[in-house]
């Protein structure tokens, strides 16, 4: 069954003076979807969940939620709602008093006005707080503030930029599992815009990876992460090795070579790589392994990759070690293995490792 769309962004672009700040995105957010807009700070995510909410209008292309062309309607007449990174929060009034602010202009009985107030908060688990003051709350309290003040209206759409940046970290990864638990909760569709590759992996449904006002990859955490479509979301999500490497030949696996020219396999590939150019290989450090060396390096698997490194840096992290290894002249990586049994880490530097990975984990790239 095809999901129904709740926004369709349609060819937008918008423009100040000179600068292109978004420029032709096409996007479907579908209903009852947590959809994040990810990319570094000035690459348009903002500006598009404004356009959105209709604090800017596109100087081309059309915005609709529920089919319907939002390019008449004022901010308060559109079915959405906003959080920002600023609680902007009323100093002078409770918890509750708060949280009924939006409900001004509907015009509601005050028995009715006190049951979203009183449902909105359960939602957010801050039952009980109406008469407490913005300046008695934690920051996370503030934020679960904001959040029922949105959700109150009951929008169709709730709209959310960067609502965590303020917070610290342990208490915002707290609020990313909350969040998400209120999104299923309460089943609307969220748009939520993050410079935090982390926190759109943990939280979204799906991602738009942006740079430069321009769509790049849209797709899962799992598909964002394992399957990146370029160099710019390899780089930008996570942590990964580029390599730099010749495309030999196409096959299965593709043939590869780097450095001085050691053979790798490879499965994955970026289109518009060709045979004979120079390309990227993106292999992340988690699926790189480390081994004693054997004396026959060849692998019995056509699929696997069994280099020769020497260890130049060991940092230890806790749940992993950090293993920074040469392996050609001119050519380290990265691996990251986890510590399972407790004990110091397993190599030092200057060890002699093997460097092992499967090629279903190596994308080559455009250089």
């Amino acid at each position: 069954m095809t999901q129904p769309v709740a926004i369709e962004i349609r060819d937008v672009v918008k423009q100040f003076g000179a600068v292109t700040a978004v420029d032709h995105v096409n996007l479907q957010i579908y209903a009852g979807e947590f959809f994040s807009l990810l990319g570094p700070s000035g690459c348009g995510k903002t500006t598009t969940l404004r356009m959105i909410a209709g604090f800017e209008s596109p100087t081309q292309g059309e915005i609709l939620i529920d089919g319907r062309d939002q390019s008449p309607f004022p901010p308060y007449k559109r079915p959405v709602n906003t959080v920002f990174q600023q609680y902007a929060l009323f100093p002078h009034m409770n918890v509750g008093q708060n949280v009924a602010f939006g409900l001004e202009p509907l015009k509601l009985s005050s028995e009715e006005k006190r049951r979203r107030v009183n449902d909105a908060l359960d939602l957010v688990q801050l039952p009980g707080m109406e008469a407490r003051r913005p300046n008695q709350l934690s920051g996370g309290q503030q934020q679960r503030v904001a959040l029922a003040r949105a959700l109150v209206r009951q929008p169709k759409v709730l709209l959310l930029d960067e609502p965590l940046g303020a917070l610290d970290l342990k208490l915002r990864k707290a609020m990313q599992v909350e969040l998400k638990l209120l999104q299923h909760r309460v089943g609307i569709t969220f748009v939520y815009v993050t410079h935090d590759q982390e926190e759109a992996l943990t939280m979204s449904d799906r991602i738009a990876v942006m740079d430069r006002g321009r769509v790049l990859q849209i797709g899962t955490p799992y598909a964002i992460y394992e399957q990146p479509a370029n160099r710019f979301v390899a780089d930008f999500i996570g942590e990964t090795n580029l390599i730099p490497a010749r495309l030999e030949a196409l096959g299965t696996p593709i043939q590869v070579r780097i450095g001085q020219g050691i053979p790798v396999p490879a499965e994955r590939i970026e289109q518009g790589v060709h045979v004979g150019e120079q390309a990227l290989l993106s292999i992340r450090p988690e699926k790189v392994h480390l081994q004693p060396p054997e004396v026959d390096r060849t692998p019995l698997n056509p699929n696997l990759a069994r280099l020769p490194g020497r260890v130049e840096q060991v940092i230890y992290l806790g749940t992993d070690t950090r293993y920074l290894v040469r392996v050609a002249d001119q050519v380290s990586l990265v691996a990251r293995m986890q510590n399972l049994n407790g004990t110091e880490d397993r190599f030092h530097t200057g060890d002699a490792v093997d460097v092992i990975w499967d090629a279903h984990h190596a994308r080559l790239l455009k250089e």
